[in-house]
């Protein structure tokens, strides 16, 4: 049977983009295919011997369960959340959940409720396997400032891969974003999905990535509603409030 490393099971409140605000059970799995300088998550394969699997449904008290998990026990587990408090979605989030396309596409069925991925919107040949099992895709622009490498490409077919679901984009600014790399970003999604909400994500910052001001956030807004109908500005509200 089919396994996978997840980091951990949980019940929270979505703290991003277009469902922000709503119920959601997430699953985390490890590694990325790209090293963006904001990241705040600890992906790294084979550093997670087990997975912290809540107990009930946003208690917070948290279980061991051994790695690797089988498609049924991750199942078992958040169908448990589902049937405790309704949810909206399940998330499937990284790391890059991607790469790990073959076990969302058999636990996909399993669940109760739509299948949300939350994406660098890279890995456009596995979102094209994912079309029929997803129903809601986060997919993030991720900038050369932040990247340090081009993804113009793998984002243009990604666009196309998904813009038949409900699909909508995050771009993570910051003081290092460049005009010339976000007007590029939005004229990519002006060209192949122009209906779809584009939404501007202030970065929380660190160390290597450091937050834009206010003045600058409204500029950028202002640039992305020259091609785009509905751009808004959404920052990671869980962190605001204390959520996972």
């Amino acid at each position: 049977m089919l396994t996978d490393n997840i980091i951990e099971i949980f019940s929270s409140i979505q703290g991003e983009g277009k469902y922000v605000g709503c119920r959601q059970v997430f699953v985390r799995f490890e590694g990325c295919n790209l090293h963006c300088s904001y990241c705040d998550t600890e992906k790294e394969p084979g550093k997670h011997s087990v997975c912290h699997a809540e107990t009930g449904a946003g208690n917070r008290g948290f279980m061991d369960l051994p790695n690797p998990l089988t498609v049924d026990e991750v199942a078992s587990h958040v169908n448990a959340m589902l049937r405790e408090v309704p949810h909206q979605a399940v998330s499937f989030t990284g790391g890059e959940p991607l790469l790990h396309a073959k076990f969302i596409e058999e636990i996909g069925p399993m669940l109760q409720v739509p299948i949300m991925l939350e994406t660098n919107g890279t890995l456009w040949q596995e979102m094209e396997r994912l079309a029929d099992v997803a129903s809601i895709v986060s997919m993030d622009i991720k900038l050369p400032s932040v990247t340090g490498t081009e993804e113009w490409d793998n984002h243009s077919r990604f666009l196309q891969a998904a813009r038949d679901l409900d699909l909508y984009i995050k771009l993570v600014v910051s003081a290092e974003t460049t005009d010339e790399e976000f007007q590029r970003a939005v004229q990519l999604v002006a060209m192949h999905a122009p209906d779809k909400l584009f939404i501007l994500q202030p970065v929380t910052p660190n160390e290597a990535c450091h937050a834009a001001s206010p003045e600058r956030v409204l500029y950028l807004q202002n640039l992305a509603l020259q091609s785009l109908d509905d751009v808004r500005v959404i920052p990671q509200t869980h962190k605001i409030m204390g959520q996972m």
